[in-house]
C-alpha cells in the first residue's frame, strides 16, 4: 500500500512521508496518544481515538470471507474456546475483537504477533489468534484450524471483516486531510498497478514467506475495498462497532466520518 510513498514514487507536491514501521498493537497505542498524524490502526482500536483522528476512507484491509484464525496443537471445535487460553497478539486488535464477538468470555494471553506460533506449537497456550503470515503457514507446524473469524463473520452478517485501516489527525483541517488520503490513494493504486515492483519491495517484511505466499497473502488483504471501502466496506465497518458497543466491549457509540 505504501510502497509508492516510502519510495517516492508519486509526486506528492511539498509534502514529505517518513515511513515508520511498527506491529499493529504499537501503532495502535502510539495513536490513542495522538503521536502520528496519519497511521494505520485496528478497527477495534478507532474507538478510544475517535476523537482525534478520522478514518481514511482508503487503505483498510478486509478479509472477504476470510480473516484472522484461531489455531491449536489438537483438533478442537470453536465451542471448546471457552475452556482455552488463547495468545492473542493484543488487546486493542480488531481479531481480538471478533474473537470477543464470537466468545465474550475467553480467557487469553497477550503474546507478540510473530511468536504466537511457537508459543502453541511449545503447549504454552491453548491456541493462538493468527493476524499475519502465519494464517498461510500453521499447517506447515502441524497446527490445526479452530475457527476463521472471517469466515464466522460473513455468516454472521454477510459482510467483510474489517481488520484495519488508516487515520489522519482531524486537527490537520480539511484541506490537508483531502490532499493527504488522495496521496495515499494514489500510492495504493501505484501499488496494483506495479504489482510485481511492489511485491519486491513488500516481500523484504515477508518473515521469510516464499514469493507465491508473500503474493496470496498480499492479495487477501489489498483488493477493490482497499482503494476505496464503497458501501459495503462503510456498512460493515458500522456493523462492527455497533455490535462491539451492543455487547460492551467497547465503551460508547462510534461516529464514524470517512475522508
Amino acid at each position: 500500500m505504501f510502497y509508492a510513498l516510502a519510495t517516492r514514487k508519486i509526486d506528492t507536491g511539498d509534502f514529505r512521508y517518513v515511513h515508520t514501521l511498527s506491529d499493529i498493537e504499537t501503532l495502535n497505542r502510539k495513536a490513542m496518544k495522538g503521536e502520528y498524524e496519519v497511521s494505520a490502526i485496528s478497527f477495534h482500536a478507532y474507538a478510544y481515538m475517535a476523537d482525534k483522528y478520522a478514518l481514511l476512507s482508503c487503505g483498510a484491509s478486509m478479509g472477504k470471507n476470510y480473516g484472522p484464525i484461531v489455531v491449536s496443537n489438537k483438533p478442537a471445535r470453536p465451542k471448546s474456546l471457552a475452556d482455552m487460553t488463547v495468545a492473542i497478539p493484543g488487546t486493542l486488535t480488531t481479531a481480538f475483537l471478533a474473537l470477543r464477538l464470537l466468545e465474550p468470555n475467553i480467557q487469553y494471553r497477550v503474546v507478540p504477533f510473530d511468536k504466537i506460533l511457537d508459543e502453541v506449537r511449545k503447549g504454552k497456550c491453548d491456541a493462538g489468534l493468527l493476524i499475519h503470515e502465519g494464517q498461510l503457514t500453521y499447517g506447515d507446524l502441524g497446527l490445526h484450524k479452530v475457527i476463521d473469524l472471517g469466515v464466522w463473520w460473513q455468516m454472521e452478517t454477510g459482510l467483510p471483516l474489517p481488520l484495519g485501516g488508516n487515520v489522519i489527525k482531524r486537527d490537520l483541517g480539511t484541506r490537508m486531510m483531502d490532499r493527504v488520503a488522495q496521496d495515499i490513494k494514489n500510492s495504493i493504486q501505484y501499488g496494483l498497478d506495479h504489482r510485481e515492483e511492489a511485491m519486491a519491495y513488500a516481500i523484504q517484511f515477508s518473515r521469510g514467506l516464499d514469493t507465491h505466499r508473500v503474493d496470496r497473502f498480499v492479495g487477501m488483504y489489498v483488493n477493490d475495498l482497499t482503494l476505496d471501502y464503497g458501501k459495503e466496506g462503510k456498512q460493515a465497518v458500522k456493523k462492527l462497532l455497533s455490535e462491539a458497543f451492543k455487547k460492551k466491549i467497547i465503551p460508547q457509540r462510534v461516529a464514524l466520518q470517512f475522508v
